[in-house]
């Protein structure tokens, strides 16, 4: 079988998925507990390694350095404020205060020096406890050849995954933090890890989760665990059927999500009479359609405007991501219409840096675009208007409209422009307009484009209820003695809400942390 460490099939505890459950991992093999890291994917890291690496986890060690004044108190009112009766109160305070513990101990350990802070501001300018400068850390790169024998084993980018591009010899963002995570895991001494092993069931002995039943390499295997079991397996973004019963109206095709994450923990969780919350939710992102795959999380521009089908403007296209689905979600426009001209085409940066666009040099090529019909061009706004379906009067309107904003300086009708998000990632952009607002480009320099922006996601939030040690509860409230949940397989602290770039992960982190810290405590 696919293992690293020593063949066993009794542990300590047992960790089912390779994101940010290996934090908790780590935890408990550092503290002298065996422990299996069970994973259902060829490949280590899940969704995380797909991602930026973004941490939220306020008041830590790396905003010190930095010289932000922040700590777990001053950012309690402001989720507080957002979240609201959402999630339970005492999930958010465990969450702020394992936080900059999370962060001291890793740093402890050389592997992890040193995470460094970033300009990332909070997603909801304005409430109480919001830092406009943000909040935001990452892990340094990672040398690829550090991981020797291990390397094989780290999922690979997902645009080496998308267009087969070379993976670098450097880690980056989730790659790094993965990296970093299962060496430093591994070389423990405690740690063990099989890859092709997927969750089919918790075994249950006297009330008591004891330990899992696997299929792994085709093999029906039960792996015990004396202390438990942590479910850190992702959401199910990419179940079909699981998604057509919570979210009706979203399907699983343009989601961002890990392939392995097709809710098999949340299904054992129910198996054995685990409370649910929030199934309904989702990290949404706006994604671009491009030819031959899923949507790109792209959603910075600093041009164009997206209209729905009646040609109208109807959003701030700025909003930060998440905040942005929400809004289609809300108003219907599970896929909507971006409308720019050649201004857009013509700035490079614009299609290289934001925010998270493919490591792919020149992936967004007009003419294969046009050729796979994903983008539609035309000399004309009426003539765009008819090839994407569109009342033209409605358009040219709104295009005017926006136009005037544009060369004011000030978007009247939804407030483009004016908060810390919207004007940090444009600087990246390198924008250049004919106003005094970097968002706002001026459309009239045709030809005129449109491409299409669908309801996205990096994957689902809702999952099993747990109290404030990461323990899984009943619908009663009761405990279920020796399971815990993490990540986007538990109901999320943060509610129905996104706070800032790097909650997801720092979520993950913090209560895969807590878990593993009661476990070792048991002895």
């Amino acid at each position: 079988m696919s293992e690293q460490g020593a063949p066993d099939t009794t542990y300590d505890v047992i960790v089912v998925g390779s994101g940010g459950g290996l934090i908790g991992a780590y935890t408990a093999a550092s503290r002298g507990l065996r422990t299996l890291v069970i994973e259902k994917t060829a490949y280590v890291g899940g969704t995380t390694a797909y991602s930026g690496a973004g941490i939220w986890l306020p008041g830590n060690a790396a905003e010190r350095r930095a010289g932000v004044e922040d700590s777990p108190e001053a950012a309690r009112p402001y989720l507080d404020a957002i979240v609201g009766d959402d999630a339970p109160a005492a999930l958010r305070e465990a969450y702020l205060q394992a936080g900059p513990r999370v962060i001291d101990e890793l740093e402890q350990n050389p592997l992890f020096q040193w995470f460094t802070w970033r300009g990332v501001p909070d997603y909801f300018e304005g409430r109480p406890g919001s830092l406009p400068q943000g909040r935001t850390i990452f892990p340094p790169d990672f040398p690829r050849a550090e991981l020797g024998s291990l390397e094989p084993l780290l999922r690979r980018p997902l645009w080496t995954e998308r267009w087969g591009v070379h993976p670098g010899m450097q880690l980056i963002g989730g790659q790094a933090l993965i990296g970093r995570a299962l060496l430093a895991y591994m070389e423990t001494g405690n740690g063990s890890l099989r890859v092709n092993t997927a969750l089919e069931s918790l075994l249950v002995e006297d009330g008591r989760v004891t330990g899992v039943v696997a299929l792994s390499d085709g093999e029906r295997v039960t792996f015990r665990a004396r202390r438990g079991v942590i479910l850190a397996a992702g959401g199910y973004e990419r179940n079909g059927e699981l998604r057509r019963r919570y979210e009706p109206a979203v399907g699983d095709e343009w989601t961002q999500g890990c392939e392995g994450n097709t809710g098999d923990a949340l299904n054992a969780g129910l198996a054995v009479g685990a409370a649910t919350d929030l199934l309904e939710e989702a990290w949404y992102a706006p994604g671009l359609v491009v030819p031959g795959t899923r949507p790109v999380f792209y959603t910075s521009v600093w041009s164009g405007i997206w209209v729905n089908d009646a040609g109208e403007r109807f959003m701030n296209e700025r909003l930060p991501y998440d905040r942005a689905g929400h809004e289609l979600l809300r108003q219907g426009q599970l896929s909507t219409h971006w409308v720019f001209d050649q201004r857009q085409i013509d700035n490079e940066r614009a299609f290289a840096t934001l925010p998270v666009a493919p490591e792919v040099p020149g992936w967004f090529d007009v003419e294969k675009f046009i050729e796979a019909g994903v983008l539609k061009r035309a000399d004309s706004l009426e003539e765009l208007a008819e090839l994407i379906g569109v009342p033209a009067a409605a358009l040219i309107k709104s295009v005017e409209q926006f136009n005037g904003y544009a060369r004011a300086g000030k978007d009247e009708q939804f407030g483009r422009g004016e908060s810390p998000w919207d004007l940090t990632v444009a600087q990246l952009a390198g924008a250049h307009t004919d106003g005094s607002n970097p968002v706002l480009g001026v459309i009239d320099k045709g030809p005129y484009y449109a491409a299409t922006i669908v309801l996205s996601d990096l994957g689902t939030k809702g999952g099993l209820r747990t109290d404030d040690h990461a323990r899984v509860l009943r619908p009663d409230g009761s405990v279920i003695d020796g399971l815990y949940a993490s990540g986007n397989t538990m109901a999320p602290m943060s509610g129905r809400i996104y706070a800032g770039a790097g909650v997801p992960v720092g979520s993950s982190m913090a209560f895969s942390y807590l878990a593993a810290v009661e476990l070792a405590e048991q002895g």
